[in-house]
């Protein structure tokens, strides 16, 4: 590799891409550890019926470019995936949210780290309503997050719900702890 391209990606490595230190949490505490960022993310989409979401907080856990990827079976029996901004996942589930009641929870989680980034699969159950004794749907939500020197962001969420013909295997019904 020559030196002008180490040095090329070096700095794309390093670029402004990165979050500026000026976009700060709605609440500092959500980017200060892996756990307090991943329990924003779930409290923040939860609520019942009729309750808004703090919109401005769900932005402020991300970092700039991040994506949302929900991916699933289509009509015609391919699996497909749709990419969106925070903004647009915000447009295409918020009403759906508000309107249903959604309270999502993690169940267990199971993570990967090397320096500054964290893989986290986080199992996840979904009810209308908190008190629900079932979820209507539980899946994982593979999850990308890297620490900036002075907070957590999250980069990615891609996630796929649970179906008869993929039920959740048990390692990911169960905490890793270390």
């Amino acid at each position: 590799m020559s030196v002008r391209l180490i040095a090329v990606c070096t700095l794309l490595a390093v670029s402004p891409s990165l979050p500026l230190s000026a976009q700060q949490a709605a609440d500092p505490r959500d980017g200060s550890s892996v756990d307090a960022i991943l329990a924003a993310l779930y409290d923040v989409i939860s609520g019942d019926s009729g309750v808004a979401r703090d919109w401005d907080r769900f932005r402020s856990l991300f970092a700039p470019g991040a994506r949302l990827i929900p991916v699933g079976q289509r009509q015609g029996g391919a699996v497909g995936a749709r990419v969106l901004t925070p903004e647009e996942y915000i447009q295409a589930s918020g009403p759906y949210l508000v309107n249903n009641g959604f309270h999502e929870r993690e169940v267990a989680r199971r993570s990967e780290s090397y320096g500054q980034i964290v893989h986290a699969f986080s199992t996840y159950e979904s009810r209308h309503k908190a008190g629900d004794p079932l979820p209507f749907m539980r899946g994982i939500n593979s999850i990308q997050l890297f620490y900036d020197g002075t907070r957590w962001w999250i980069e990615t969420v891609m996630w796929w719900g649970e179906t008869p013909a993929t039920p959740l295997p048990p390692r990911y019904l169960e905490s890793e702890r270390h």
